[in-house]
């Protein structure tokens, strides 16, 4: 199983961000990654199974869980639900860091907490309404409900194993800001490792051990978002598409797509068949080659 790193920007208009979440209608699955913000999700109808670090806490309607810095999770959303998802970056609390300059909350406390769901879900309802001054009534109610994170929820003792890999996942989430900047250029493991001050052998490491997986499925796995992205709302050629995300060619985009989406005896014809291309067909895993025209 592959981890990914998620880059999250507040709202524009507060220092937080804040969204119905986007496994609301059900049937979807959110996989393994970590991030550097700390993360609410409130779940007010429905279910949510949440996995954090391989252990699994079921949702009710009236729960929250709390997500720590650079805590491994996934999400699975079984049926329709409604649920509210705050991402608090880590700066908000570093008045209350450990020595270690770092901050954990706690996961077994958090069933049926009425004053921070309702105090979460007033403060949806006043962004979402956006009356005059908003902003200021918002900003009041998240520093609030910070104050009541930090007083029921912060663990004043943790274990150096904790700390450490937190140390570690935080070197490893500056890598992969680095890469997701400057993934259309021709990033090597061996200039990545230069910049950051380690070796190549090292990174490697970083990446098979933290990441599960190694540093090019990484990189290509970015590369492979943002060209699809470009697949599916641009008019671009797919020679230019690949170009303009890092890959050598069409053949190096459609070799990745299909080994990343497993697509086993299916062309990507369906996805490609709109763009400005005169020849190429797709790749077939069945065949483990390129499909193109040919005239006779």
């Amino acid at each position: 199983m592959e981890y990914s790193h998620e880059f999250i920007m507040p709202n524009d208009d507060i220092p937080f961000k804040m969204f119905i979440f986007e496994g609301k209608d059900g049937n979807y699955v959110r996989e393994k990654h970590w991030h550097r913000s700390v993360e609410i999700f409130a779940l007010f109808e429905g279910e949510l199974r949440f996995f954090l670090n391989e252990k699994e806490y079921p949702l009710k309607p009236g729960e929250f869980m709390l997500v720590n810095s650079n805590e491994i999770h996934s999400i699975q959303s079984p049926k329709a639900n409604r649920t509210i998802v705050l991402q608090i970056p880590l700066a908000t609390f570093e008045n209350y860091y450990t020595e270690e300059r770092f901050i954990y909350f706690s996961h077994s406390s958090r069933l049926q907490d009425e004053e921070v769901m309702r105090l979460i879900e007033d403060m949806y309802e006043t962004y979402a309404r956006r009356d005059c001054g908003y902003e200021l009534k918002v900003l009041g109610q998240f520093y609030l409900l910070v104050y009541l994170l930090v007083a029921k929820y912060r663990e004043m003792e943790v274990s150096m194993e904790l700390v450490r890999r937190n140390k570690k996942l935080n070197k490893l989430s500056a890598i992969t800001a680095y890469m997701k900047e400057h993934y259309t250029k021709d990033l090597s493991l061996e200039s990545l490792a230069k910049i950051f001050g380690y070796s190549p052998t090292y990174l490697s490491r970083m990446f098979q051990k933290y990441a599960r997986t190694n540093y090019k499925t990484y990189l290509d796995h970015i590369r492979l978002e943002y060209a699809y992205k470009d697949l599916v709302n641009t008019s671009d050629a797919i020679g230019e598409i690949a170009s303009n995300n890092g890959f050598a060619n069409s053949k190096a985009l459609a070799l990745n797509f299909a080994d990343c989406t497993d697509a086993k005896m299916q062309t990507l014809t369906e996805i490609f068949k709109d763009k400005n291309t005169n020849d190429w067909l797709g790749y077939n895993r069945l065949f483990e080659s390129n499909l193109r025209k040919t005239s006779i």
